[in-house]
């Protein structure tokens, strides 16, 4: 289906982190935009921006129940998706990831839309492969206090296709690797954030373990731009990877950060959570080829309009930084 006029694009979880920068960029393309999300992680702030704007609109609505929307497309980014939010309410995290999946996939079904589902590189576990290409099935505990967000990720990932190959829904499925950039909670447990907000606050920066666990970070347009163009793609589903493959230790990440900052924050270690991943590395050959997509951002140019943001943020609410 080749874009064409006009498109009414539904982004769920559209006020938070992730999809209030992808509703940014589509409000430009100049498609109606109509950004749903129940505020429990997101933000009107987060979309204040847009609120004038002819083509967007904002609803207020728990995916868990039904909706009934005319729509051409769907970007499902409704989830809390740092273990703070998911863990405290892990029900309904797993809800949302199974009845608002269901509930999107059945509006999907009546208006032939096409449907992005944003998974997540928590389908992986803790791999015993790296880096993980979208071949790789994952070590996921499916009863741990992660489970919630990973096997309700796998759990709506198992809908999209059956979805797909019993009704023939357009499905696409991105699974996103750590992302950051400026919006990110104050109070979202990411590593990312926390290790910001604790040094501009000259708190002591927590380290989980010795800090040789791997992460890989995206900066959030370099993501914006393979959701739109996993969307915009034709006869391919996915999944696919979307992610930064520079791989960077936590303890890296802190000294780093320590540095950029000139916080005179100690570094301190802690106990590692349960079931925290020991390496996380996406493989994008699939997204190079198919999409055209790599990130473009090195991770000290996003860290540095991450910090700022950081901190125009903590002086707004009065906290020394």
């Amino acid at each position: 289906m080749l874009k064409c006029g006009v498109m009414r694009i539904l982004v769920t979880g559209g006020a938070g982190f992730i999809g209030s920068h992808l509703c940014e960029r589509l409000v430009s393309e100049r498609d109606e935009i109509l950004c749903l999300d129940n505020f429990f992680t997101g933000s009107k702030e987060n979309v204040r921006s847009l609120l004038g704007h002819y083509n967007f609109e904002i609803l207020r609505h728990d995916l868990i129940t039904p909706v009934d929307l005319e729509v051409d497309r769907i970007f499902n980014l409704a989830c809390p998706a740092s273990p703070v939010h998911y863990q405290f309410d892990p029900v309904r995290t797993i809800q949302a990831n199974v009845l608002g999946v269901t509930n999107m996939l059945e509006l999907a079904k009546r208006t032939r839309a096409r449907i992005l589902q944003a998974s997540t590189s928590e389908v992986y576990g803790d791999p015993k492969e790296h880096p993980q290409t979208e071949a790789y099935w994952g070590n996921v505990n499916p009863i741990g206090i992660r489970s919630c967000y990973d096997e309700g990720k796998r759990v709506a990932e198992t809908l999209m296709f059956d979805y797909h190959r019993q009704h023939a829904i357009p499905i696409r499925v991105a699974r996103i690797f750590n992302t950051y950039g400026p919006r990110m909670a104050l109070n979202d447990g990411r590593v990312v954030s926390n290790l910001i907000v604790q040094a501009l606050t000259g708190k002591e920066m927590t380290v989980y373990g010795d800090g040789s666990q791997t992460r890989s970070f995206c900066f959030v347009d370099d993501l914006v731009e393979g959701l739109i163009r996993l969307m915009d793609a034709e006869d391919f589903t996915g999944p696919v990877n979307l992610g930064n493959p520079t791989e960077f230790t936590i303890l890296q990440l802190a000294e780093t950060l320590q540095k950029m900052t000139g916080s005179r924050s100690k570094i301190v270690h802690k106990p590692l959570p349960q079931d925290d991943p020991t390496q996380r590395k996406p493989d994008i050959s699939l997204g190079r080829k198919t999409l055209g997509w790599e990130p473009r951002i090195p991770l000290e140019q996003g860290l540095a309009r991450t910090i700022s943001w950081f901190e125009r943020k903590l002086q707004a609410r009065g906290a020394p930084a």
